[in-house]
């Protein structure tokens, strides 16, 4: 029995994720130069091959860059996951060299859960988001979180 549910299994985390990519060189080469990510290895399907897998020096999941073209497209603007940062002066410096990388993004602002960086957007306009994990205001503060308007923005379709 764990947390008082029988047979509920024990996780330990997010090993990996994967993300559809058009183009996984292009890809591989913005998250090693925005992010310091770097390539654990090439992976296969059927003999052909399918993506890239890359690891942060800080930790955290591998990240797998899929090669699939007509689901990147599709998911443009969808905000996969959330990267966590330690702490507030962390995203500050992260929003930081954004800046000096000319790569736009948002403001740094806060949550109800902590400190918030978004619009950071990949080569297939991938939304990343950037979080720690510290606490928010007081309940009832009334604070709301409000990203893209309250909703995620529509996904773009590509025309020949």
């Amino acid at each position: 029995m764990y947390a008082g549910i029988p047979f509920l299994p024990r996780l330990a985390g997010v090993h990996q994720v994967a993300l559809p990519v058009s183009d996984p060189a292009r890809a591989e080469a913005w998250y090693e130069r925005v992010l310091g990510h770097h390539r654990v290895a090439e992976f296969t399907e059927g003999g052909a091959f399918a993506g890239i897998a890359m690891a942060h020096p800080g930790g955290g999941p591998v990240l797998c860059l899929r090669h699939d073209p007509a689901l990147a497209a599709v998911s443009t603007g969808f905000p996969w996951f959330s990267l966590g940062v330690p702490d507030l002066p962390a995203l500050e410096a992260l929003a930081a060299r954004l800046a000096a990388l000319g790569e736009p993004h948002g403001a740094v602002v806060r949550t109800a859960h902590g400190w918030l960086l978004a619009q950071v957007r990949d080569p297939d306009g991938h939304e990343l988001r950037f979080v720690t994990a510290d606490e928010g205001p007081p309940p009832g503060s009334g604070q709301v979180l409000r990203l893209s308007g309250g909703r995620h923005p529509a996904p773009r379709t590509r025309t020949a």
